[in-house]
């Protein structure tokens, strides 16, 4: 009978139903029992008392996802205490800009020369973030931006799809990615903020533009209680970010075109644009460094920590140098340090 209900079960029953057929609870505890990963299960056959009935495994839904998110931020209970930070007359601003990760993304050896997965992504996120600490030990950090997204996560659908509906090779499910994902921003931001105030800076981007945002939105939510993080976290592709003398602009890169980036900077960020000396915008997407001067504005594409996947490997597109890059910005002189951390 497929999906149909057969019409003897009473409305309440067909309630029993739904819920079984949203949660997947039976699956579940069957999987757990037997120790098969609920993920590999496409589909299966429910069977009680009073009906039977045969149900598709998408795995688990937004509201399943949303629901253990917030019962794992209750068990965390995340009241940070205030941190005070000692106050510097010659400051800097450190950027740390882990771009185009790819939590998810499949890449073998074998056919590109290149291993990937959401291991090695966590792992490369980590070991960046502290290569570039341990490299500006020296100097008084007083403030840190931090940018996310910027397809941090590989897909944004649970066909293993981009927003688009491309297909991409996956190596976790969409759900578990953004738990991944989650996870290490959390840690990161835990670690920075023992340095300095933290600014959390988001870019929407074209992998996962609408999973993406949800993460942003969960990692303010987390960080709600502490004062020493604050988040920049709306759906708008451009954000901007002062720092004495100092302008810093970011984007993902797929959608304005570098050369109007300088004007976009001057009308949307007009109240900081005469009184601040020293422009920057960095950009994302295309996986490979440029750094280019137009007008006022230096305009800077950074590098993916990520593998080279079969699609760009069969495109060419392999062999730049993956690398998490961050930037020391003095609150007079601008930009006085490029710190890249090299896998």
């Amino acid at each position: 009978m497929g999906n149909k209900i057969r019409p003897r079960i009473t409305p309440e029953e067909y309630e029993v139903v739904v819920e079984y057929r949203k949660q997947h609870q039976a699956l579940i505890d069957e999987c757990n029992t037997s120790g098969v990963p609920h993920s590999d299960v496409k589909h299966y056959w429910f069977k009680s008392e009073k009906f039977s009935m045969f149900v598709g495994n998408k795995g688990k839904d937004y509201l399943q996802l949303r629901d253990e998110t917030i019962s794992e931020m209750k068990k965390y209970s995340p009241n940070y205490p205030t941190i005070k930070y000692p106050k510097y007359k010659d400051a800097h601003l450190l950027v740390i800009d882990p771009a185009d990760i790819h939590i998810g993304k499949l890449c073998k050896a074998i056919e590109t020369g290149d291993e990937y997965n959401e291991k090695i992504a966590v792992n490369r996120i980590r070991e960046g973030v502290n290569g570039i600490l341990s490299k500006v030990i020296s100097f008084n950090v007083d403030e840190i931006l931090l940018i996310i997204g910027n397809d941090i996560l590989h897909v944004d659908t649970p066909k293993s799809q981009t927003t688009a509906g491309t297909f991409q090779d996956s190596s976790v499910m969409w759900y578990e990615a953004f738990t991944i994902a989650k996870q290490i921003y959390i840690e990161t931001i835990e670690k920075l903020m023992q340095i300095a105030p933290v600014i959390v800076q988001y870019d929407p981007s074209n992998h996962d533009y609408t999973n993406g945002f949800f993460l942003a939105d969960t990692l303010n939510s987390w960080f709600s209680k502490s004062k020493n993080v604050t988040f920049n976290v709306t759906p708008a592709h451009r954000k901007y970010f002062k720092y004495h003398s100092n302008l810093i602009g970011t984007t993902h890169g797929d959608g304005a075109k570098l050369n109007d980036l300088p004007l976009l900077m001057a009308q949307e960020a007009a109240e900081h644009w005469a009184g601040c000396k020293h422009r920057y915008f960095f950009t994302h997407h295309i996986h490979h460094k440029s750094s280019k001067d137009i007008g006022s504005v230096c305009i800077e594409s950074l590098r993916s920590a990520s593998g080279t996947d079969s699609w760009h490997h069969r495109n060419g597109y392999a062999h730049s140098p993956k690398a998490i890059e961050g930037f020391l910005h003095h609150k007079n002189h601008g930009q006085i340090a490029r710190i890249q951390h090299i896998f």
